[in-house]
């Protein structure tokens, strides 16, 4: 069984989740599959997939699952009580092999939301299991190894923040335990924690996240005006969580356009962004120097790099912001996924929200994903892109 605990997800989804339950409660959406791969059939898998869905799609919370995620902070207790009696909902979820392999979510938000990361885990695995029916761990052991070296390297390694943000690209639930696992043992100052709520739990370490693209998206149909719609998003973030998880998501539409609509007001409500997309040099610069003209102290304000990095990437923006702001990193793939075999690109994202159409419209051009062009172009257009 490829995923056999409901915890095994990033936090951001509860966090999101949380919000869907008290502030969007009746609202639908639709996600989609997409792997960015050229030349990847997924397709003769498809019947794997499904099994695999359906498989997840047993699973309740135990006791003891809840009783952790009410041990966190920010979690309440009428939402615990929802969860008690949660389940996936395998009817929410059409597998189709036309031209390639699509999958498709639809349903109401709070039901489906939890869908996302280990669906991806189970194509993501699956695919892996095929590509190498024996795991190279030998050489993906070196492989962590020659990282770890790298920042046991730095003449202040303990300076150096990064978390795992692995589970849905992972080789494998195995792999991505060991790697976590040892990065902990022998990196303990500088792994502050990991995305992934299961591992959290059962490793005893920091579960890490806030929101997704998917929240902001929503917003672009839920918000009063679409032009707002990053303001509403933040506003409504804020309401839930009163100070706490206060790390906001710059590339929706843009970093320019996110600048535009982190005022005074949200740049010191938030304890800074993240970075999904883009020229990361570049965005840092940005926030910078938008936080410097609004007065703030940038050195007050943390900035999460998580698009792509592998550690010596991160290492050199490491090096380029340490002086000038709290800086951090998400690692992902580079992490849980080093096999020596081509990993693969997938994501899974809201296309659709409330029958209305949504987009992300981020900094890297390929990771564009909208089903209808003139709303893609009336987005930029109230964006200014």
């Amino acid at each position: 069984m490829i995923i056999n605990s409901l915890l095994d997800t990033d936090l951001y989804k509860f966090t999101m989740m949380q919000v869907v339950l008290h502030q969007f409660p009746n609202t639908q959406v639709e996600y989609r599959f997409k792997c960015r791969n050229q030349g990847v059939d997924l397709r003769p898998y498809a019947t794997e997939i499904q099994q695999a869905i359906n498989q997840l799609c047993q699973l309740r919370f135990t006791q003891d699952e809840l009783d952790y995620l009410a041990s966190l902070p920010f979690i309440q207790s009428n939402f615990i009580d929802y969860l008690r009696y949660f389940q996936l909902n395998p009817d929410n979820v059409r597998i189709e092999t036309n031209q390639e392999l699509d999958i498709i979510i639809q349903g109401s938000w709070f039901h489906t939301i939890l869908f996302e990361v280990p669906v991806l885990a189970i194509v993501n695995e699956i695919y892996c299991q095929h590509q190498m029916p024996e795991p190279d761990y030998p050489e993906a052991r070196q492989r962590l190894k020659a990282k770890i070296d790298q920042i046991q390297a730095l003449t202040q390694p303990e300076l150096f923040k990064f978390s795992d943000f692995g589970s849905r690209r992972r080789f494998s639930k195995i792999w991505q335990q060991e790697m976590i696992t040892t990065l902990a043992e022998n990196v303990p100052n500088s792994l502050i924690g990991t995305s992934n709520v299961y591992f959290a739990k059962q490793l005893g370490l920091m579960p890490i996240g806030t929101m997704a693209h998917e929240f902001l998206q929503a917003a672009q149909s839920l918000g009063p005006r679409l032009v707002d719609s990053q303001k509403f998003a933040l506003q409504t973030w804020a309401n839930e969580y009163r100070g706490q998880l206060g790390i906001a998501l710059s590339d929706v539409c843009g970093m320019d356009a996110f600048l535009r609509d982190f005022d005074a007001y949200f740049a010191k409500l938030y304890d800074g962004a993240r970075q999904d997309s883009g020229d990361p040099i570049e965005w840092g610069d940005k926030l910078i120097q938008h936080y410097q003209q609004l007065g703030i102290d940038p050195k007050t304000k943390r900035m999460v790099f998580s698009d792509g990095l592998t550690i010596p990437k991160a290492i050199e923006i490491f090096h380029y912001f340490k002086d000038k702001a709290q800086v951090s990193f998400g690692i992902g793939t580079n992490l849980s996924n080093d096999f020596g075999i081509k990993a693969l690109q997938i994501v899974i994202k809201m296309t659709q929200c409330q029958g209305q159409p949504v987009a992300k419209i981020s900094d890297s051009p390929g990771k564009l994903m909208c089903h209808d062009q003139s709303y893609l172009n009336y987005l930029r257009q109230v964006f200014q892109l």
